[in-house]
This record gives structure tokens, C-alpha cells and sequence, in this order.
């Protein structure tokens, strides 16, 4: 049974995917803690809804390495296997990265390396005007540098004619909870 922290900061949407796969019994995890950045981050009324244990933990004051300090002690007290990032809008620091080394996932929407570094819509704007014919999302490991740790897994999707920005998200968003599932089940 793997031991599941995740960090989020927005709505938390891949959560249900986790949730769903663990109820279902596709996956042998246990989420024991779901800790927040943003106080009313939709992630925490998810995890409410769920009744999963959950944990605002304010910034305020903090510098970067002191905040993940501080995130570590809360993970480090649940006994966390692994780590997962949803929608978390923290860059963490070489300490915390260091400290959960290949511990930590993130899933990405877009087929790594391309559009690393970029956001949300940011990213599915950006496969639009680069007229890429198909697009995906990646779960990879988190290193120090921003979406550049090794790649655990993609999905693929095509780019269809007529996309939007938001159409492309939808499809990605999608595949994001798939890709979740399946790079927590083959974690070590």
C-alpha cells in the first residue's frame, strides 16, 4: 500500500481520478494527507467531500525553503511513500526536491520537453500556434529545474481542427488522471 501526500493549490480536479482508482481498487494507495498552499483552494473542499485528512498551510512570512520545511515535517509525520503535485503553483525548493528525491510526481500538460515551464492555458495556446498535431500530458519525477526531471509516462491525444485552447485542456485534462493512476501504480 502506497502512502499518498498530494499538494495541490487549485481545484484538484486529478484528485478524483486517484480517488476513483483506489475506491475501485485499481490502485493499491492510501492518500493520507492533502495539503494546500491557498486556503481556499477547491482541492481542500475535495478532499473534504472525500473525508480526507487535509491541511492549510499559509506562506505568510515564510521564505520558500522554510515553507517546504515546514510541508516536509506535516509529510514526514504521515510516513509518505510518494508525492503528488496537482495544480500545485509552488515551485519547491532544492532542500524539499532534495529530501524526497524521486519521491515526488507531477503531471504536466503537454508532451515534455516541449511547453516546459508554461501553465495551463499557456501551454494548450501555445501547441495551438506551433500547429503541432498531437499534444498529451507527462508524469514525470520533479528535479530542481522546472518540468525537466525524468519522465515516468505520457499520453497522447490529437490536436483536432477547430481546437481551442480550452477544447485541448478538456481532452489533456483528461488523460491526467489516467496517466496519475498509472505512474503511482509503477512507482517503486
Amino acid at each position: 500500500m502506497i502512502k499518498l501526500g498530494i499538494l495541490g493549490s487549485t481545484r484538484g480536479t486529478n484528485l478524483v481520478a486517484i480517488v476513483d482508482a483506489i475506491t475501485q481498487k485499481k490502485l493499491s494507495a492510501q492518500i493520507e494527507i492533502v495539503v494546500s498552499n491557498r486556503e481556499d483552494a477547491f482541492i481542500l473542499e475535495r478532499a473534504r467531500q472525500y473525508h480526507l485528512r487535509k491541511q492549510f498551510v499559509d506562506a505568510k512570512g515564510l521564505s520558500r525553503e522554510g515553507y517546504d520545511e515546514k510541508v516536509s515535517t506535516l509529510l514526514k509525520q504521515y510516513d509518505i511513500d510518494l508525492i503528488v503535485l496537482i495544480g500545485y503553483m509552488r515551485i519547491l525548493s532544492k532542500t524539499f526536491v532534495n529530501t524526497w528525491k524521486n519521491k515526488i510526481i507531477n503531471v504536466h500538460p503537454s508532451l515534455l520537453p516541449a511547453h516546459a515551464g508554461k501553465m495551463d492555458l499557456a501551454v494548450h495556446e501555445a501547441v495551438l500556434q506551433a500547429k503541432e498535431k498531437e499534444t498529451g500530458c507527462t508524469v514525470h519525477y520533479v528535479s530542481e529545474e522546472v518540468d525537466a526531471g525524468p519522465i515516468i509516462l505520457q499520453k497522447r491525444c490529437a490536436v483536432l481542427a477547430g481546437d481551442t485552447p480550452e477544447a485541448l485542456k478538456a481532452r489533456v485534462q483528461a488523460l491526467e488522471g489516467e496517466a496519475l493512476v498509472e505512474a503511482i501504480a509503477s512507482s517503486p
